[in-house]
């Protein structure tokens, strides 16, 4: 075994260790090793990085740039991640066991968030009123917020980063990243190109760690204007609280139980392919998974058959080759809270058509590795429909027509994204409008874009990242009165 890989947060412009020296061990899910360590930091950390964003929000080049030179340092910082994007998802493997071809391809496409940001920056507008006051002048400026907290979480710690990143940086924020413990590596190594994309220190800082020692007090620090965070919803609802005390503002990309639904009129091998990308590709650990496969009762049998075709060839094995289908858990503790919902499924009379497990393959004895696994006979108010497993576990559940299918798929707290399989654009529109989720696919899934706003409704969060209504999340409105004539009236009486 070699010596573990050991990162360094960036705060103002240097690589630094904890306060107190101590370390986190990142473990490669294939092997089951420690193959790099982060620093462990804590309050005393959280304190420095905060102060250093806000210093260069508050003084120095950063806030005296135009908006255009912001632009052109997001544009030069895409081309590097270009350049680097290779080693980037390499390293993502390695710390969270997603599949090469999937994190080569989100790394690739990584570089798009920042040229659209980055062309935005200087698009940011405010407006002349016309207002019903004579002599005077008013209008309206957008003004960055200040120092973002962004909390990234562990299944795909730069794509999700980005989401938060790029747009703040457009509109003239500073940042704080803690990212997951888990998967730290990553981030820690893309932060690097900051420098040599021009960024001025303290832009862009880092603090590693586990939840009690850093996440919380960034998150209560009263030099922090803004929470953006990815993660489960009892996490995000800990965070909306905190936020609330300091009167923050938020962006909560939270979980998902989303409906994934197939009518009888839909392209049914398309479908299955749809259902199998929406629970199976990243080992179902994605807010987005398609989780609750609802499927029209006259073609359950057809559906059942193609879907444990397509299961029972999946390829398992190591992540780093492209031909793996179906990579490991990033943690022990997931894996085990995986298994223990496959555990209640089956305790609630649900039934394991196929997985269920860990798998028996010598080769795969190392990794935190659990079988692709199909429920069927699910009801939907079974543990395993209503609350999010985040694994490769797809609940099966039959409806009769069109509003028995709404039903089921709007009974649940969470409302991240959904799927509609049918060759009747009529029903397309009928169930994009009434499902109550912030994404609707229809006859796809799991498409996603800098260009379309990602979010969800109740229980799956609040706001909107990616696309124009990203960048409002991160911007203030500033009204200013000019008098024409420089008089003032009665000052005892409202002008």
């Amino acid at each position: 075994m070699s010596e573990p890989v050991r990162y360094h947060n960036l705060v103002n412009g240097n690589r630094i260790d904890s306060n107190g020296g101590d370390w986190v061990e990142s473990y490669n899910p294939f092997t089951g090793e420690v193959w790099s360590l982060v620093p462990a930091c804590n309050a005393a950390d959280v304190d420095r990085a905060v102060e250093s964003a806000h210093t260069a929000f508050s003084t120095g080049d950063w806030p005296n740039m135009t908006p255009s030179a912001r632009g052109r340092l997001l544009m030069r910082l895409a081309d590097l991640i270009t350049e680097n994007s290779e080693s980037l998802a390499q390293t993502e493997v390695r710390d969270n066991g997603k599949l090469i071809a999937e994190m080569a391809g989100q790394t690739a496409y990584l570089p798009e968030w920042y040229r659209y940001f980055g062309g935005l920056a200087d698009k940011i507008e405010g407006s002349v009123i016309p207002i019903d006051k004579p002599d005077m002048f008013t209008f309206t400026r957008r003004e960055p917020l200040g120092v973002v907290a962004m909390l990234t979480p562990w299944n795909s710690p730069l794509l999700l980063l980005a989401w938060k990143l790029a747009p703040a940086l457009a509109a003239g924020n500073t940042s704080v990243i803690k990212p997951s413990e888990f998967t730290s590596s990553s981030t820690l190594e893309f932060v690097e190109l900051f420098e040599k994309a021009g960024f001025p220190p303290g832009v862009v800082n880092t603090v590693t760690g586990y939840g009690q020692d850093v996440g919380e007090p960034l998150t209560k620090h009263p030099d922090v204007a803004k929470i953006a965070f990815t993660g489960g919803n009892v996490a995000g609802q800990s965070v909306y609280q905190a936020a609330a005390r300091g009167m923050k503002k938020v962006t909560l990309e939270l979980g998902g139980k989303s409906p994934n639904i197939i009518f009888d009129d839909a392209d049914l091998d398309s479908a299955v392919n749809g259902a199998v990308s929406g629970i199976f590709a990243a080992t179902g650990q994605t807010c987005i998974a398609g989780s609750r496969l609802l499927v029209q009762r006259n073609v359950h049998d057809q559906i059942m058959d193609k879907l444990l075709e397509i299961a029972g060839t999946a390829r398992m094995g190591n992540p780093a080759e492209m031909s793996t289908q179906v990579g490991p858990v990033t943690t022990t503790q997931q894996r085990e809270k995986i298994l223990s919902y496959i555990d209640i499924a089956k305790s609630e009379g649900a039934e394991c058509a196929f997985g269920g497990g860990i798998p028996e393959d010598e080769s795969l004895k190392n990794g935190w590795f659990v079988e692709p696994t199909i429920f069927t006979n699910v009801k939907n108010e079974m543990r395993i429909a209503q609350e999010e497993v985040f694994g490769p576990v797809l609940s099966v559940i039959t409806f009769d027509d069109e509003d028995h299918a709404l039903a089921i798929a709007n009974d649940t707290q969470f409302g991240l994204a959904s799927g509609v399989w049918t060759t009747d654009i009529g029903r397309a529109f009928r169930m994009s409008e009434k499902i109550k989720a912030g994404m609707v696919w229809i006859n796809t899934y799991r498409a996603v874009s800098f260009l379309a706003p990602f979010g969800g409704y109740k229980q799956s969060g609040i706001g909107r990242e990616s696309g124009q209504e990203a960048i409002e999340e991160y911007l203030q409105t500033k009204t200013v009165w000019i008098s024409a004539t420089g008089k003032m009236a009665n000052p005892f009486v409202l002008s």
